[in-house]
């Protein structure tokens, strides 16, 4: 199983940027798609935010973030990260990063993926 760790979150203010990266141990991320999901609240579920494909790099995003977010894949660093811009105060929240091996209608469940970091807070606030 893969090992994760997420970092780059922060306090930004509205219509900011951040960029968030996933780093992962123990074994490369090749056959895997690697997603972020977000928890807003402690009582809420995560929620879908983007995934990639390590190979293809096809990708998939929830729409409150399309055009606004972008992931990429570093195959050198084995690293896949979350480039946010134009950031709202609705997408404070902690952002996990998850890996596993979903077929194409699992990639945006939470169920699909084995492997998940820590979380990073991202903040955004005025």
């Amino acid at each position: 199983q893969v090992q994760l760790q997420e970092s780059g979150g922060g306090l930004v203010h509205p219509g900011g940027s951040l960029t968030l990266s996933c780093a992962a141990s123990g074994r490369s991320f090749g056959g895997y798609a690697v997603a972020w999901f977000r928890r807003q609240a402690p009582e809420m579920d995560r929620d879908f935010v983007a995934a990639i494909r390590w190979s293809g790099g096809n990708t998939a995003f929830e729409d409150s973030v399309k055009g606004r977010f972008t992931i990429s894949r570093d195959y050198a660093k084995n690293t896949v990260s979350l480039q946010m811009n134009s950031l709202k105060p609705e997408d404070t929240a902690v952002y996990y990063c998850a890996a596993g091996r979903p077929i194409v209608s699992e990639m945006r469940k939470v169920r699909a993926y084995g492997s998940w970091g820590q979380g990073t807070q991202v903040t955004v606030s005025a």
